[in-house]
Parts: structure tokens; C-alpha cells; sequence
């Protein structure tokens, strides 16, 4: 089993701006890239922050409604000096929270929920910027094909870590959802190869319908020699 890596899904062709770039010219880069944040680099091309676009309304959302129809705003002072803030400096979100290139798409994630941002600048073991990895690249491990899905489930979850034949155990997988149907020689085997395969790659649930030899669980346990139905839930 291996969990796709943020080298594979990273963004490599990034655009990013110094400190001094100015309001304008991170609103323009936004819009012909068709992005929707730039990281802050400075002169080592080390990630200092990140503007996005976020960043950038605090400054329209800051100004009074020329009709006086809306109620004014009243930010706090670290958002009022970001809203008043005309460079990348002033405007970005730093420090920059970063990924490395070897991180597995689980590790990304959960930085990206940590922190509650979509986006992270992807550097290398000298702290330069050499990409950037989004919520929606992360999210293409679950385009993969049911066919990639049910080989790795059959070759590296059921046979090679578990030491179940797929004579035993046959693995059904549509549009990343995955059903187990068979036998397995122990109880216990059953929860372990749920969460086995609920860890792979571009699957979506997991249900089962298993039967067991030997009850090793320490509830009652089978006749010997006639499967029973684990009683767990999917």
C-alpha cells in the first residue's frame, strides 16, 4: 500500500510575487492565471506568506456603501492594517503554512484542515519554493479508476498484508465505493481489512459481507468447521 504523494499532484508551474508587489499586480496575476492565491517569496525564493483572494476584498469589503444603505464594518486592527495595506507585505497571510514534496496526500490534508486553508506551498529541503499543492489536486486521488483501486485492495491489502487469496475474498469496486464478499479464517481479520481498505487511494466507503471460520474475538464462537456471519458494521 502507498498513498499518493504531493510531488505527484503538485502544481510545478507557480506563480508567485515579492513583497513589494503591489495591490494591482496581484489582482491582474489572479486573474490571467486563473488562480486564486500566489505565495509571498523573498529574494531566496523562501515562502514568506500567501495573497489570496480573500486578502485582497477585505479592502472592498472595508469601504462604506456609497448609498449608505449597508451597516460599515468595523475590523479589528490586524484586519484593518490588512485592509489598508497596498503590497504583498501587508496584504499576505504569513507565516506561510508549507508541505514538503515526500508528504502523502493524508499529511497535506490534514495540514490544509489544521491551518483552514485550500491551498500550500510545496518546498524543498532548503526551504525554497518548488510548487503548490491545492485542495483540488489532493482531491484527484479519487479519480482514479476502480480497476487501479480493486488490484491495489486485492494485491497489497488483501494478499500481501493480510495473506488472503482472492479465491477467498473477491473485491467489487464502483465509482470508489468497495464491497468485500467471501470467507476469511478469522473474526478478527474482518475490522482490520475495513480499515485496510478504507485507507486506500480513491476510495469512497467501504461495506463487507464476510463470513468467518473461527470466531477469535472472544464472543461465541462458531461450530467448528461451519463459517458464521460477523456480526459488524460496515
Amino acid at each position: 500500500m502507498r498513498h499518493r504523494i504531493v510531488s505527484e499532484l503538485m502544481t510545478t508551474d507557480v506563480v508567485d510575487v515579492r513583497q513589494d508587489a503591489t495591490f494591482t499586480e496581484i489582482a491582474k496575476l489572479l486573474a490571467e492565471h486563473g488562480i486564486t492565491a500566489v505565495p509571498v517569496v523573498d529574494d531566496t525564493d523562501r515562502p514568506l506568506g500567501v495573497v489570496s483572494e480573500a486578502d485582497l476584498l477585505r479592502k472592498e469589503a472595508s469601504r462604506l456603501d456609497p448609498a449608505g444603505l449597508l451597516p460599515s464594518l468595523h475590523p479589528e486592527s490586524a484586519e484593518r492594517t490588512k485592509a489598508d495595506a497596498t503590497t504583498a507585505e501587508g496584504l499576505m497571510t504569513s507565516p506561510a503554512v508549507v508541505a514538503r514534496p515526500e508528504w502523502t496526500v493524508v499529511e497535506a490534508a490534514q495540514a490544509m484542515e489544521r491551518s483552514q486553508v485550500k491551498r500550500l506551498p510545496v518546498v524543498d529541503e532548503s526551504g525554497r519554493l518548488i510548487g503548490v499543492v491545492s485542495r483540488a489536486d489532493l482531491l484527484r486521488v479519487f479519480l482514479r479508476g476502480d480497476r487501479a483501486v480493486r488490484e491495489e485492495i486485492t494485491g497489497d491489502v488483501l494478499m500481501r498484508t493480510l495473506g488472503i487469496p482472492p479465491t477467498a475474498v473477491t473485491v467489487h469496486v464502483v465509482e470508489g465505493r468497495v464491497t468485500l464478499r467471501g470467507i476469511v479464517e478469522r473474526k478478527s481479520v474482518i475490522p482490520v481489512a475495513l480499515r485496510l481498505c478504507r485507507s486506500v487511494d480513491g476510495v469512497v466507503d467501504v461495506s463487507e459481507h464476510l463470513d468467518f471460520k473461527v470466531d477469535d474475538t472472544g464472543s461465541p464462537t462458531a461450530d467448528a468447521g461451519s463459517p458464521r456471519r460477523a456480526q459488524l458494521s460496515p
